[in-house]
């Protein structure tokens, strides 16, 4: 299941760099392309983030996500040490960048100021990290 995550998401980034990258000819992304990207990227990040489990193995961290139009994350991504932690870490940096810049281009639309507040501790249920806040 990994390897067919890191195949999609490397075909992901191949998609956005090519969408990205312009010569003479091409027309630079319109807002709506570039939000319909962003959105399936944070459907895909969630996604893998979710396929995490947790366990007395296995710990349950969170991760700043996304980026707000006036700064600050949207949320707190719950995720476990049972998936490739780094290549999460990657993926999410990366995908709040691209959220920053398309909200500095103009695109970004409005939002609160506030920043969520991030869990103090995590409960297993289910194999799954349930955050107390």
């Amino acid at each position: 299941m990994k390897i067919s995550f890191i195949i999609s998401l490397f075909i992901s980034q191949l998609i956005f760099l090519a969408a990205f990258s312009c010569t003479d000819d091409d027309e630079p992304m319109s807002c709506e392309e570039r939000e319909a990207y962003i959105n399936e990227q944070r459907d895909l990040i969630r996604a893998f983030a979710e396929t995490s489990i947790c366990s007395e193995d296995f710990e349950c961290r969170y991760i700043a996500f996304g980026n707000k139009p006036c700064g600050g994350p949207w949320e707190f991504l719950i995720y476990t040490t049972s998936i490739d932690t780094l290549e999460l870490t990657y993926w999410v940096n990366d995908f709040n960048l691209q959220e920053t810049t398309y909200n500095q281009d103009g695109c970004g639309g409005m939002s609160t100021c506030d920043t969520p507040v991030p869990p103090i501790g995590f409960d297993c249920i289910d194999n799954k990290c349930i955050p107390i806040y």
